[in-house]
C-alpha cells in the first residue's frame, strides 16, 4: 500500500508539471493580458509625452529627446530591455541622413527601440511601431501632438508592459517583437525609412509590422460613435494579415473596421503617408491603424485633454490581440499579393 501511495503521489506530479507545460505553450488566448492594458496608464503616459514641457517633440529637438527618455523609463520600470544585438534604447541617425533628400535643418535624432525575445521562433521578428515626434513650437505656440502621435506612442509602450507580464507567466510570444518608436515621421517618414535601409534584424525575417499612428480621436465621419477604427494596407500584400485583423477583432474587441482609406484610388493616399510603408515597401505585410483627420489634425489644440481615452484603450487592445496572433501562429503571413 505504502509503494502504492509514492506511485501515485509521483505520477500525480508528473501530471501537474506536465499539464503546466502545456499551459505555458498555449498562446491562443490573450483574453488575460489584454486586460494589462489600462486607459489609466495610457492617460497617465499622455499627458506627459504631450506636455509643454516635450515642447511639441520636433525631431532632434530638446524637447523631443526629453520625451525619449521618458519613454525609455517607462520601459525599464516595465521590465523591457532594448533589443539583443544593440547597445542601448537608441538607434542614432546622423542629421546628415535626415537632411538628404530636403534639407531641413535637422540635427542629430535617434529611434527608440525596446524588445523581447521569442520563446520558440526568436529569428523571426514581428515590429510595432509609432512616430513619436511631432511638429514642435510655431510662433511662439507649442504643438503637443497629442493625438499625432502621442496616442501610438503610449499604446506601443503599454503593449510592451502586456507582453512583458505574459512572458513573466510563462505565456512569452513564440515570436520576437520589436517596440519601434521612429523619428522623423512629419519630415518624411525618415526614422522608418533610416531602420528599414539599416535593419537590426534581417528585413527577410521580418513578419509584419503593425503600425499605430493617430489612435485618440475620431472624425466627422464618426460623429456619433467612436468605436470604430480605419484599417489600411492589411491587404495589400498579404491575405493573412487581413484575416488576422478581421478575426481577432471579432473574437475580442468588436469595433467597426473601416476600409475607406484603404482604397488605392482614394486622394489621401494615407497608405504611403505613414511608417508602415517604409516596411511595406520591403515586401513586409504591414497594416496601419488610424483615428482619421480632425479639426485639430497638426493644430496648437492637438492636447491631451481632448483625447478619448477610452477609444484609445480599445485600439491599443486590438492592436495588442492582431500582434499576440501574429507573434504566436504557427507560420508568419504569407506574402501572396503584389
Amino acid at each position: 500500500m505504502k509503494k502504492l501511495l509514492i506511485l501515485l503521489l509521483v505520477a500525480s506530479a508528473y501530471s501537474c508539471k506536465t499539464a503546466q507545460s502545456t499551459v505555458s505553450k498555449d498562446n491562443s488566448d490573450p483574453t488575460k493580458y489584454v486586460n494589462v492594458i489600462k486607459e489609466k496608464d495610457l492617460k497617465k503616459m499622455l499627458y506627459i509625452i504631450a506636455s509643454d514641457e516635450m515642447e511639441g517633440r520636433d525631431t532632434g529637438s530638446k524637447g523631443q529627446k526629453k520625451a525619449g527618455k521618458y519613454m525609455i523609463e517607462q520601459y525599464k520600470k516595465n521590465g523591457v530591455s532594448f533589443p539583443k544585438g544593440a547597445s542601448d534604447y537608441y538607434q542614432a541617425i546622423p542629421a546628415s541622413y535626415l537632411n538628404a533628400k530636403r534639407n531641413k535643418n535637422l540635427p542629430d535624432s535617434e529611434n527608440i527601440w525596446a524588445f523581447i525575445e521569442g520563446t520558440e521562433k526568436p529569428d523571426e521578428v514581428l515590429v510595432i511601431s509609432a512616430h513619436y515626434d511631432h511638429i514642435g513650437i510655431k510662433n511662439g505656440e507649442i504643438y503637443n501632438g497629442a493625438d499625432d502621435d502621442g496616442s501610438g506612442t503610449v499604446a506601443v509602450i503599454e503593449m510592451a508592459k502586456a507582453f512583458t507580464k505574459a512572458k513573466k507567466q510563462g505565456h512569452g510570444p513564440k515570436r520576437s517583437i520589436l517596440f519601434l518608436h521612429v523619428t522623423g515621421e512629419e519630415h518624411g517618414l525618415h526614422g522608418s525609412r533610416f531602420y528599414s535601409e539599416n535593419p537590426l534584424f534581417p528585413i527577410a525575417n521580418t513578419i509584419a509590422d503593425i503600425n499605430i499612428d493617430m489612435i485618440g480621436r475620431r472624425d466627422v465621419e464618426h460623429a456619433n460613435s467612436n468605436n470604430y477604427v480605419y484599417v489600411i494596407g492589411a491587404d495589400r500584400l498579404s491575405s493573412d494579415l487581413h484575416n488576422a485583423v478581421v478575426a481577432q477583432n471579432e473574437k475580442y474587441i468588436k469595433m467597426d473596421l473601416d476600409y475607406k482609406f484603404n482604397n488605392p484610388k482614394d486622394p489621401n493616399h494615407f497608405y504611403e503617408r505613414s511608417d508602415h510603408y517604409n516596411f511595406a515597401k520591403h515586401g513586409i505585410p504591414s497594416v496601419f491603424l488610424f483615428n482619421g483627420v480632425h479639426a485639430d489634425y497638426h493644430g496648437k489644440d492637438d492636447t491631451a485633454e481632448k483625447i478619448e481615452y477610452d477609444a484609445l484603450t480599445k485600439r491599443t487592445k486590438l492592436a495588442f490581440v492582431i500582434a499576440w496572433d501574429l507573434a504566436n501562429r504557427e507560420n508568419r503571413p504569407v506574402v501572396d499579393k503584389k
